[in-house]
């Protein structure tokens, strides 16, 4: 049985290390970042070298949203836009945006499959809003909750048609955040009334999406003590309860400097809160060991919660240069974008 972990490696091939490593203590997937992507021979390479350790196709994760957050790119790949060149388009035509965005999702899951990659971490639901940190900024498809869910469910039908699964993020909502959990823990001081109406809407509406991605904030209005990523509340009560996601929920990266302590420890309390798997990445050789020893088997209902909704779809035959020309076309005069 697979260990609920999802974990990269150190270059563009496995070591032997990590190749035993993978074989003897079999994490449930992977997560390729830009120091793993050269050309498309060496990822699809890098892609059998990862299944042929644990034994089976797993999944295999990628942050491709585009924009500053986008781990393919030229000269051997489409670079796509940020997500908030679709909000300026939609701004003055709202069905082109929807079509822009559902086309540039399509490409993406071009790209994706024809690698071996399964999973994408988009689309973003999280609000822009003022005041905010920019870490979310530009990738965010709009600031109010209408325009988020309009785009970034055109976004998910995009992915899926191409046979690759989305990842709704980050759960339950990191756009107020005033800092970036990369380096901090956010504090979000909202009141749950207000949080209602707004981070957690597009999440509730978008509730059917086959997975999610937790966010490394605390709300005071929640769980004064804990990140939503460890907070069995935030995750019962809020993300499972009233937001009503089903599908398989997955922590952002352990390694954040959100989070505190010990990676093993942070491991079992992410499952413990109700995660089904946790995201490790950048972690050393020697952490990554630790958290696959320490960890547990994936749990009987995780697992049946990942049979039922990490199925993807057969992709739809998709003509390449039809569809790129199109959304060049959609989006010719959009700032920030470039035609391919």
């Amino acid at each position: 049985m697979p260990k609920p972990i999802i974990v990269d490696c150190t270059g563009e091939r496995l070591t032997a290390e990590e190749r035993a490593l993978y074989r003897d203590l079999n994490p449930y997937g992977f997560i390729l970042f830009g120091r793993h992507t050269s050309t498309p021979e060496q990822v699809r390479a890098l892609v059998a070298d990862l299944w042929e350790a644990v034994q089976r196709p797993a999944s295999v994760f990628i942050d491709q949203e585009g924009g500053r957050v986008a781990r393919l790119g030229a000269p051997h790949w489409r670079r796509p836009p940020a997500a908030w060149c679709f909000a300026e388009l939609a701004a003055r035509d709202p069905e082109a945006a929807v079509r822009a965005v559902w086309l540039n999702s399509r490409l993406i899951a071009a790209d994706l499959t024809a690698l071996g990659i399964t999973v994408d971490c988009l689309p973003v639901l999280d609000l822009r809003l003022p005041g905010a940190h920019d870490i979310i900024g530009n990738r965010a498809y709009g600031a109010t909750p209408e325009a988020v869910v309009t785009l970034a469910r055109a976004a998910a039908e995009g992915l899926m048609a191409g046979g690759v699964l989305p990842v709704a993020k980050h759960i339950p909502g990191h756009g107020r955040a005033e800092s970036d959990s990369h380096h901090e823990l956010p504090v979000v001081t909202a009141s749950l009334d207000e949080l209602r109406r707004t981070d957690f809407r597009p999440f509730a509406e978008l509730n059917r999406l086959p997975i999610a991605m937790t966010a490394h904030i605390t709300y005071t209005a929640i769980d004064p003590d804990r990140p939503a990523t460890l907070s069995p509340r935030v995750i019962n009560d809020i993300i499972r309860g009233e937001i009503g996601f089903r599908g398989v929920l997955v922590s952002d990266d352990l390694t954040m400097k959100a989070l505190k302590g010990a990676l093993p420890d942070l491991a079992l309390e992410t499952m413990a809160a109700g995660c089904d798997l946790a995201l490790l990445c950048n972690a050393s050789f020697e952490d990554r060991r630790a958290v696959l020893e320490t960890v547990d088997d994936i749990s009987a209902l995780s697992l049946k919660a990942i049979n039922r909704y990490m199925v993807p779809r057969p992709a739809a035959r998709c003509a390449v240069a039809e569809l790129t020309a199109e959304l060049d076309d959609l989006m010719a005069d959009v700032p920030g974008y470039e035609v391919a």
